[in-house]
This record gives C-alpha cells, sequence and structure tokens, in this order.
C-alpha cells in the first residue's frame, strides 16, 4: 500500500500543476484531436487532461520504483 501512496500522490500533485499550466496556455475550446475539433465540454476537458497528465506522471513514479530496487531483489531466484 505505501508503494502505491509513493506513485499515485505526487503524481496527482504533479498532473495537477502540468495541467494548470498546459490549460493557462491553450484554450480547450480551440484543441484538435486527428485533424478533428474537440467538441467535449470544458469541464470534459480539462478532467480529460488531467486524467492524461496524470496517468503520465504515475508512470514516471511507477518506474521510479522499480528502478530503485535493491540488487538481491533484482537477482534472486524463485
Amino acid at each position: 500500500m505505501l508503494k502505491w501512496i509513493q506513485v499515485l500522490w505526487p503524481s496527482f500533485l504533479i498532473a495537477a500543476v502540468a495541467e494548470a499550466v498546459f490549460f493557462t496556455v491553450i484554450d480547450p475550446q480551440e484543441l484538435y484531436l486527428f485533424g478533428e475539433p474537440v467538441d467535449y465540454s470544458r469541464i470534459a476537458t480539462y478532467s480529460i487532461g488531467f486524467l492524461g497528465f496524470w496517468l503520465v506522471c504515475a508512470a514516471s513514479s511507477l518506474s521510479t520504483i522499480f528502478l530503485q530496487r535493491p540488487a538481491k531483489e533484482i537477482n534472486r531466484r524463485t
């Protein structure tokens, strides 16, 4: 449980900052996806953007925890 908290909480905070910076610069009503304008409401666009940022940040935090494993844990025979 502690590892999940170590992954999800910092990634949540960074995703909130990333979304704030991104949507400060970009208007959600002017986004295009595969050449078509995005027809979602502002709240839906913000929510999808936040979840996307959170997923990327969580993957980064998870890879950090994965790479911090000690050599004994990596090389043990099961």
